[in-house]
């Protein structure tokens, strides 16, 4: 493994003398919100607004921010210098430490520019299908995914379908919609699965759905754009061959880096980008062809790993968890509020939506969101639903405090009297 420059691999721990003492904090104990306060507190968070919309991106660690400065600033000084020389070794340590994290083997990861990509590659990638073929996609997928699995009707000859998840989901009903998609299907060959779902925060129970899927030769290909550093897991945990992941969400690095995991055993199902030559090792990052990218993104990976290590993976979880059953416990309570999520804590992370009782189109939503800003300095988002309407989705972050909740849960109460 290449050595990473130890100056950018530091970079988190040493600004973090508070989060470095986790393991001497009771989790849970009279300590807790202190430990909490002082995360918050590396965070240089807008006071203009109460920020609920984290799930467009993660804000970085001031930390995080000055590792990454320091690598903008070394890109641009020394420019094809470093590029060409040095930046190489760095770039893989900083992938190596990513797949250490994930728990997957380091030539099975590669960096995208974001999950879009990652999965945009799969999909259109995946070379096992014949005409007549079907895929499978849900309509709590993400858009694009859901256009690029459209998109293989007329570029594969394949017949695509959706099936709607069920709305309450419990565990099991979620298995038995993709169990009786697969049963009424003989030929369908490929299925998407989003582990944690942008617009409501649903979490599938991806591992028993594709070990049956796999059962009957059937392949899955997982986004966990949202579900990676939101919930407590590891790509190992889900036990697929194909995933796409953001870094720029919930682990905290500067936009622009994703990454692609393709279990080696199953390289050879997906494509080759047509713009590297043939020449070129057949590796995973011969499915990926950006061309050039911001360089300094990539490298503050290390920073951001150390970061949120130093939290913890399930402390963190459980922090996010946290908030968001504080504003959804006493919204419940609400007869004029309907919480979208369930609260089987196995289906959930921190992302949750909401909607006002008979307020299910996008335009009442959008209303919804622009009097919690306007009214209740209260920033959140609308999203476009399935069949079932609109939402207002809620996406608390590390910088967010229970008090924060409590206004959410209170503007709610004001908004349905």
């Amino acid at each position: 493994m290449a050595v990473v420059d130890r100056r950018l691999f530091l970079a988190g721990a040493a600004a973090l003398p508070v989060a470095a003492r986790a393991q001497s904090i009771p989790f849970g104990g009279i300590d807790e919100a202190a430990f909490w306060k002082d995360i918050a507190s590396q965070y240089d968070v807008t006071r203009d607004v109460i920020q609920l919309e984290n799930g467009n991106w993660g804000m970085m660690a001031r930390p995080v921010l000055q590792a990454y400065e320091r690598n903008v600033e070394r890109v641009n000084r020394d420019t094809s210098y470093y590029t060409r020389r040095g930046m190489m070794a760095d770039w893989i340590a900083a992938r190596d430490a990513l797949a250490a994290t994930l728990r997957v083997q380091p030539d099975e990861v590669a960096f995208t520019r974001n999950a879009t990509e990652a999965l945009k590659t799969l999909i259109l990638g995946y070379n096992r299908l014949t005409p007549g073929d079907t895929v499978l996609y849900a309509d709590l997928d993400y858009d694009s995914m859901q256009a690029c699995m459209e998109s293989l009707g007329p570029r594969r000859g394949v017949s695509v379908m959706q099936i709607a998840l069920p709305e309450p989901a419990t565990r099991q009903s979620l298995i038995d919609a993709y169990a009786q998609a697969m049963e009424a299907n003989p030929r369908l060959k490929l299925i998407l699965l989003t582990h944690l779902s942008h617009r409501t925060g649903l979490v599938l129970p991806v591992r028993e759905i594709a070990a049956m899927a796999r059962a009957r030769g059937i392949a899955t290909i997982v986004d966990a754009a949202h579900s990676w550093c939101q919930l407590d897991m590891t790509l190992a945990d889900l036990d697929c061959d194909y995933i796409g992941i953001n870094c720029h969400k919930w682990l905290g690095v500067p936009l622009g880096v994703g990454a692609i995991h393709i279990r080696r055993s199953a390289l050879s199902a997906i494509d080759r980008d047509p713009a590297n030559p043939t020449s070129d090792r057949d590796t995973i990052n011969a499915r990926i062809h950006t061309g050039t990218v911001d360089f300094a993104a990539p490298l503050t990976v290390t920073a951001a790993l150390a970061f949120q290590e130093n939290i913890g993976s399930k402390r963190r979880a459980d922090r996010l968890a946290a908030l968001r059953d504080r504003w959804v416990t006493r919204a419940r309570t609400l007869r004029g509020i309907e919480v979208l999520t369930p609260e089987d804590p196995a289906l959930h992370g921190g992302i949750t939506a909401f909607r006002v009782v008979g307020k299910t189109s996008s335009a009442d939503n959008v209303a919804i969101a622009k009097t919690l800003l306007d009214r209740f300095g209260i920033f959140t988002v609308h999203r476009d639903g399935p069949a079932a309407g609109a939402c207002v989705r809620v996406t608390p972050a590390l910088f967010n405090t229970m008090a924060d909740m409590d206004k959410l849960a209170s503007a709610l109460e004001h908004m349905v009297i």
